[in-house]
């Protein structure tokens, strides 16, 4: 019984559930969705990064995705060349079927192919350190080192099955689901994998204390 209980199957099975009967217990709530500041407001320099680019997600894909905000930029150190792709999806609740979407479900879908994946501690300047989701990824010639997390709050969650469940204690606890896809992207220079993951740590340290400040609290 404990192993299937432990089995991916069991484990989706019971998020289901769990998440249904929270949903069905705080439907009868006026859901408390709280203010946040537009994500195009997140400041053009980061520390020593700049701003390159900034792109917008087009209405096909923002009727996929159901974000009530995001974010779609490049940043770039100017004292190394290194550069940054950010993405921020943020979810002012997650009823009526929103929610955010794997990176590791929607780049396959592009043509990238995972190369590894694993969890990864970064000292973003809070009491703790945080643990964020890193993988490698390929499309050809070309590779990316990829960073991404869950975001509500101060709390950062890298595992899809805790971020469902921090969903449903929200709900309960304190009627809100908002929360915020978080993802950074790195190229890698033909063998220097080390180099790409230094540079999305340093640019998740650069990030993290103001994207703090355009989330809710």
């Amino acid at each position: 019984m404990f192993k299937f209980l432990n089995s991916t199957p069991a484990r989706l099975v019971t998020v289901f559930l769990v998440i249904q009967t929270a949903l069905l217990y705080s439907s009868i709530r006026t859901e408390f969705i709280p203010e946040s500041r537009p994500l195009n407001q997140l400041p053009h320099q980061l520390g020593g990064w700049k701003m390159i680019q900034e792109s917008f997600v087009d209405k096909e894909t923002q009727d996929v995705l159901k974000a009530d905000d995001t974010l779609n930029r490049v940043y770039q150190d100017p004292s190394t060349g290194a550069s940054a792709s950010l993405f921020v999806a943020a979810f002012r609740t997650q009823r009526n079927g929103k929610s955010p979407h794997s990176p590791k479900n929607c780049l396959p879908g592009s043509g990238w192919t995972q190369l590894s994946s694993e969890n990864y501690t970064i000292d973003a300047g809070l009491a703790a350190p945080i643990v964020v989701n890193r993988y490698v990824i390929v499309h050809g010639e070309e590779r990316e080192m990829v960073l991404y997390w869950y975001q509500s709050r101060d709390r950062v969650v890298a595992d899809e099955f805790k971020a469902k469940f921090w969903v449903v204690a929200d709900a309960m606890r304190l009627n809100r689901t908002d929360t915020a896809l978080v993802r950074v992207i790195v190229p890698i220079a033909p063998h220097d994998e080390d180099r790409a993951t230094r540079t999305g740590t340093e640019f998740v340290r650069a990030l993290f204390s103001t994207l703090r400040q355009y989330l809710p609290t």
